[in-house]
């Protein structure tokens, strides 16, 4: 049985987890989790993250509507990092975009490259 704590936290007990669609690869977002997080993401299913600012659980899409639904989660080769494939419902960013990852750095500026979801 896989036991959360033989990850490789930070200082503060947090591992940095990229969000991914399943379906279409496209990264959604990059968030925290500790070992309660991951232990709790894998029993329900709901991807579970710790809020750093709030200093408490954040079940994505609880208070939005805009759940993700683990898929998979993998583990990288330094176990440090964890790889969250989902299925997305709605936007994954809080301002209404698909993906937290909606600036790109083009020709030394940036461009904005999606606008929010109607």
């Amino acid at each position: 049985m896989f036991d959360p704590a033989s990850l490789r936290y930070d200082a503060r007990g947090l591992i940095p987890c990229v969000a991914q669609d399943h379906a279409t690869g496209e990264v959604l977002m990059l968030a925290w989790m500790n070992a309660a997080a991951v232990a709790q993401t894998l029993q329900s299913g709901r991807v579970t993250y710790w809020s750093r600012s709030r200093q408490a659980f954040w079940v994505k899409g609880e208070t939005s509507g805009h759940h993700q639904r683990l898929v998979e989660l993998r583990i990288d080769c330094d176990r440090d990092a964890l790889l969250a494939l989902v299925e997305q419902t709605g936007p994954a960013c809080h301002t209404g975009r698909r993906s937290c990852f909606y600036t790109a750095l083009r020709d030394g500026a940036e461009a904005v490259i999606s606008e929010p979801l109607g």
